[in-house]
């Protein structure tokens, strides 16, 4: 098992564990959270398992997991528009260290990678996973306003 690995199960273990067991119990605020929160990390585990494993295919899910995580999470916020509206959630607490993960997993990726197409594709994927969670936070942060008819 190499250093890579190490991480990722770590990761998996300290942060995706509790972040799935956030998403199964609790009020839809902290799940929605837990949901975002996860997707994150698990696209982070994925890009330190690609680089302990010398897959690059487990890159490319970590791509889609990128953009996918964040759309989903504005799917949620949509569908779950008023009861978010009635307690709605403080996801700004989670993109600080969102921001601070995805930095700490990619740019020593991007430094082991070295120059190229590989290196490339991490900067791209950490700055959809950066851009992602800012992204959902404020939309679960704003509630929808209601429509009102025209009268």
């Amino acid at each position: 098992m190499n250093g890579w690995l190490a991480a990722a199960a770590a990761l998996l273990l300290c942060g995706v564990g509790p972040a799935l067991w956030g998403v199964a119990t609790g009020p839809v605020r902290r799940r929605v959270v837990a949901q975002n929160l996860a997707t994150l990390l698990t696209c982070l585990a994925l890009l330190l398992l690609a680089r302990g494993y010398h897959r690059t295919a487990y890159v490319d899910l970590g791509l889609v997991l990128s953009l996918l995580g964040p759309v989903g999470t504005l799917v949620y916020a949509r569908l779950l528009a008023d009861e978010l509206a009635e307690d709605p959630p403080r996801s700004s607490r989670t993109t600080w260290p969102a921001v601070v993960a995805t930095l700490l997993v990619v740019l020593p990726l991007c430094v082991a990678t070295g120059p190229g197409r590989g290196m490339v594709k991490l900067l791209v994927i950490g700055a959809l996973l950066i851009a992602g969670n800012v992204v959902a936070a404020r939309a679960l942060d704003d509630p929808i306003p209601e429509m009102v008819p025209d009268e």
